[in-house]
């Protein structure tokens, strides 16, 4: 699991750090903690229903912001647990780009763990950094 839970940093909400030795990899384990925070079983969630978006932000951690924002919208709106499954990220000289590919399924209480409802992803000490060691991200989920 390339991601962990943070109870210090917000009492009332739910954050984490996600780490990968790729950007792509670190991304896919951001949407997997975000979720998990609503799924206590990420294996429930089968792959009936897929989605593609493609998202562009001047700023990375503002594009990881939009692919979690992402997955919180089609949760309220279709009711639909999405999982990603994969992304590709381009930088160019004045923006960053993702094609994100999830798959997931609708919410129904009998199959899946439900834990708690994110209502939105904050702003509050988000942080996408590259070091030595791979692509690591801080995130706090408003639940």
């Amino acid at each position: 699991m390339p991601y962990r839970y943070l109870d210090d940093i917000a009492i009332a909400d739910a954050a984490f750090e996600a780490w990968g030795g790729t950007l792509e990899e670190m991304l896919l384990a951001a949407a997997d903690a975000a979720i998990n925070v609503m799924v206590g079983n990420l294996d429930a969630i089968a792959a009936v229903a897929h989605r593609h978006f493609t998202l562009e932000e001047s700023q990375l951690d503002m594009l990881l912001f939009q692919i979690l924002q992402e997955l919180v919208y089609y949760k309220d709106a279709e009711r639909l647990l999405l999982r990603v499954r994969n992304a590709r990220v381009m930088q160019y000289p004045d923006r960053w780009t993702a094609e994100v590919d999830a798959s997931g399924d609708f919410i129904n209480a009998e199959i899946h763990e439900l834990v708690t409802d994110v209502k939105a992803v904050t702003l509050h000490r988000l942080r996408v950094q590259q070091t030595s060691r791979g692509w690591y991200a801080t995130v706090v989920l408003d639940t």
